[in-house]
């Protein structure tokens, strides 16, 4: 149920394993793609979808007549926020969608991030009243959290662990079989909850030292020290160190979303305030003003001008490099921040394609040099380093460059965040 990043790789990794699979995916701009063989997802080629396709063990549909006898179901639809606040209606819907065609003896597994007791307060209740059946005894439950990794190549979906719970022991045991079909290693939960809290508390872990180094970046400007190199050796401790690294805010589904959904339901169902992990929020949230206002300071104090007129290169809007993942991205965020201003601003981007961002700003890819000589800008801003740009020609060519990922190399036109 959904065929995006978790759901068409889950789907092409049952047809190898010799499932006969309906992707559901109502998107009718993205089912016609699927038909045609061409993926959206980058983790899937062309080559493999088409593949799945030609096996005849792959259906690509938005009808829900197509769903009739399932064996196994899985929920693999977007969770996002809604004014702030954690938005179930897409896995409400697919729920719902799901009880028309349950049959006796079927599993149905939620994947999508949650809060805990979404599965056994939100999915279970659906599907007993839509069916006047009895989970755990007439049909099967689970939750098995998405470990997907856009662009990661040595951790793929079926080389990571995954995490298998159930409602009963034979729920459990229902969802593990199907998953040893398609993946290496399953870990298995002793209840639904744990596996909801084992995956939002991951993504927070990540939200949460990533704001930590924010702040610590922050602190280190203004003390006059390079906090890249205060955590290099930081790293050089074999033990009870772990390295993030500051940027310009944090992007994709998971982490400027899953946290929302712990801190909201502890908040408003048991009365928890969540403190450390709403500070990280608020911590990452204002890291993409943090870099245009240290953009801004510079242009003052270096060039004598504001970012008004300014004409500025932003590098790379995806938020995670070697894709073109543009989802909550905080390069965007920048890019925004910086047009608000007054600043004249072109983004080049060899992953993300200009109709994915709109006609504002000036998107140019998926070229990996500007139309303009680099001496043309005030400043270029590198947010998102993908392996694609040449960052010796850009250090050489630039007359100023704000690098926020820290990958540039030293010399007097270039600061890092």
């Amino acid at each position: 149920m959904g065929q995006g990043y978790v759901g068409l790789p889950l789907a092409t990794a049952a047809v190898n394993a010799g499932h006969t699979v309906v992707g559901f995916e109502p998107d009718e701009q993205r089912l016609d793609q699927l038909l045609w063989g061409r993926s959206y997802v980058e983790d899937i080629s062309d080559k493999e979808l088409q593949a799945a396709l030609e096996s005849g063990r792959y259906q690509p549909t938005r009808s829900d007549g197509d769903l009739v006898d399932f064996d196994i179901a899985v929920i693999t639809v977007p969770t996002p926020l809604k004014d702030r606040q954690p938005d179930l209606s897409y896995i409400r819907d697919a729920t719902t969608t799901l009880a028309r065609h349950l049959k006796p003896g079927a599993t149905v597994i939620l994947e999508s991030t949650t809060h805990p007791g979404t599965t056994r307060e939100f999915v279970v209740p659906i599907l007993e009243k839509k069916t006047g059946w009895k989970a755990g005894v007439d049909f099967h439950v689970g939750f098995s959290p998405e470990r997907i990794d856009p662009g990661n190549d040595q951790w793929t979906f079926s080389t990571t662990p995954k995490i298998v719970s159930g409602l009963t022991a034979n729920c459990r045991e229902q969802a593990e079989q199907f998953y040893l079909s398609v993946t290496q290693n399953v870990v298995t939960a002793e209840s639904l909850e744990e596996a909801e809290l084992a995956k939002v508390f991951e993504n927070t872990f990540r939200h949460v030292n990533i704001a930590l180094v924010n702040e610590l970046g922050h602190l280190a400007h203004t003390l006059g020290v390079d906090v890249w190199r205060t955590l290099e050796l930081a790293a050089t401790k074999p033990f009870g160190f772990t390295k993030f690294l500051p940027g310009p805010g944090v992007g994709g589904h998971c982490l400027p979303v899953d946290p929302v959904y712990l801190t909201h339901h502890a908040r408003t169902r048991h009365g928890h305030a969540f403190r450390l992990v709403e500070l990280a929020q608020d911590v990452n949230e204002a890291q993409p003003a943090y870099v245009v206002q240290r953009l801004q300071d510079t242009l003052n104090s270096r060039f004598h001008r504001g970012v008004y007129g300014a004409r500025i290169l932003a590098l790379g809007l995806a938020y995670k490099a070697g894709t073109g993942d543009h989802r909550e991205s905080p390069a965007a965020q920048v890019v925004s921040l910086l047009e608000s201003k007054g600043a004249l601003v072109d983004c080049l981007d060899p992953h993300v394609p200009p109709a994915a961002i709109g006609a504002s700003p000036q998107v140019f890819g998926p070229h990996t040099t500007p139309p303009w000589p680099l001496q043309a800008y005030d400043a270029v801003v590198l947010l998102t380093p993908h392996d694609e740009f040449d960052l010796q020609h850009i250090a050489a060519e630039a007359a100023y460059v704000l690098d926020t990922r820290g990958v540039m190399p030293d010399a007097s036109n270039i600061e890092r965040l």
